[in-house]
């Protein structure tokens, strides 16, 4: 159980955490409300005449999606959302994404709805410091994210296929639509291969500042068929790391929470992943099947330099290196 992946899923709420002050150069990332003001497109979507009159860019572009006569909208508003993005930069210093990789290992899996590259930003940097980090999934696709269409390879969008020696293509960004097709674009099929895979062997799963809108149902049930019936996931653990009342986060998840076993946080910093990284899973196991009484001593807080994050990892890192073939992790006891 200690060695079963930890899943960690990303919505919107995680990247504003990341960045609440903007990223390096002051600009901050959005929620789908008020979005197409700041892609400046309020007055094209108003000559367009919808019937919605919601300013929620999941209502605004399903109307558009389902209208022939807005293609040309779609295709706008699809170069401007790239652009709003892709602009994004993370900051100098150790951000809460540089330390949610660096607190997960190669057998755990982050899968994010985000298209904002920041993600994949720190993984460059948290791969400098270990190699032993957690495989990455992009559920909707990803500004920073391409893939050869001739051969099976993708990865950071300047990168080049290692066969053909081409330059990755952009990959679909796949938009808030109520019936999304998973399957059309080959690189977002394997991510979500990747995190029902993993969904089906998780003993821990973290939601990090995901709605769970009405607009992802069909991925809300992909992951629960993966996921299976809560009274045969009696015992795995799902945290929270929101904002939101406690009864709207557990009834939007329901379907996947066994009994109490649930946490709800509203700092990355209060969670599993800060208070025990690296080892989140063994802290579960140690606290719930051995009854320990487990303390946090290796810890990312706020406000951390590089030298610490580095001595905290290294620390961490070195003694899994250390592991003989049949022995296994422990945290400390209180």
């Amino acid at each position: 159980m200690k060695n079963r992946p930890h899943v960690v899923i990303l919505g919107a709420g995680a990247t504003i955490a990341s960045i609440p002050d903007g990223d390096k150069n002051g600009k901050k990332s959005s929620v789908m409300m008020g979005f197409i003001e700041k892609l400046g497109m309020n007055q094209v979507i108003a000559n367009t005449k919808l019937k919605t009159d919601s300013i929620n860019l999941e209502d605004i572009y399903t109307e558009l999606h389902e209208r022939d006569d807005c293609e040309n909208i779609r295709m706008l508003l699809d170069e401007r959302i790239r652009e709003y993005f892709s602009d994004l930069e993370i900051p100098d210093d150790p951000n809460i994404y540089d330390m949610l990789l660096l607190s997960l290992r190669k057998k755990d899996l982050i899968a994010t709805f985000n298209w904002d590259p920041l993600l994949l930003q720190a993984y460059q940097r948290a791969s400098k410091i270990t190699k032993d980090l957690p495989l990455l999934t992009f559920l909707h696709g990803n500004v920073l994210v391409g893939y050869c269409r001739d051969h099976k390879y993708g990865g950071i969008i300047y990168a080049k296929c290692p066969e053909c020696g081409r330059h990755f293509r952009p990959g679909r960004l796949l938009y808030p639509i109520r019936n999304k097709n998973y399957t059309e674009d080959p690189y977002i099929q394997d991510s979500w291969k990747a995190i029902r895979n993993n969904l089906k062997r998780a003993y821990l799963v973290t939601i990090f500042g995901y709605s769970a809108p009405k607009t992802d149902s069909e991925a809300i049930s992909l992951m629960k068929e993966a996921w299976g019936t809560v009274d045969k996931r009696n015992l795995e653990d799902f945290e929270f790391i929101d904002i939101r009342p406690e009864e709207e986060l557990v009834d939007n998840w329901k379907e996947f929470i066994h009994s109490h076993h649930y946490q709800i946080y509203s700092s990355f910093f209060e969670s599993s992943l800060a208070q025990h990284p690296r080892r989140t899973t063994v802290e579960l196991f140690d606290r719930t099947m051995e009854c320990k009484f487990t303390k946090a001593t290796h810890m990312f807080k706020p406000n951390m330099d590089w030298p610490k994050v580095q001595q905290l990892v290294d620390s961490l890192v070195m003694e899994e290196e250390k592991l003989g073939e049949n022995e296994f992790l422990t945290v400390e006891s209180a």
